[in-house]
């Protein structure tokens, strides 16, 4: 059995500028995943940067409101909304709110540092 709590998991800066918390991971637990799982926060009146991954990814928005921005193409987002990104689409998050935004991010095959390009 595996079993993680948000509160035990380290808070990070990632390359896109988005505070995350690595729910899971199978290159750094004992399961048997070929997807990672994060838990991410924007603050409002921020954006992240726009980036690339390899990987595919989807995004489930928890809570709060903005713009998420795959290539050429805007959907606005809120709490309940689910987000599908293709690898190699050029995507970034706007936070529209008064409150964070917080979100859970697969990442499909398990994110990998070489695999993600920051654009800016």
């Amino acid at each position: 059995m595996f079993k993680r709590t948000l509160a035990n998991c380290r808070e990070f800066l990632a390359g896109d500028h988005t505070v995350l918390r690595e729910l899971i991971h199978p290159a750094k637990e004992k399961v048997a995943l070929g997807y990672s799982v994060a838990h991410g926060t924007l603050a409002a009146g921020h954006r992240s940067k726009r980036h690339v991954l390899a990987s595919s990814e989807v995004y489930y928005f928890i809570a709060g409101e903005g713009r998420f921005t795959i290539d050429s193409e805007m959907c606005s987002v809120e709490a309940g909304a689910v987000v599908y990104v293709p690898p190699g689409g050029e995507q970034f998050l706007e936070n529209t709110g008064t409150s964070d935004i917080e979100f859970l991010c697969l990442v499909d095959p398990a994110w990998r540092i070489e695999d993600e390009a920051v654009l800016e």
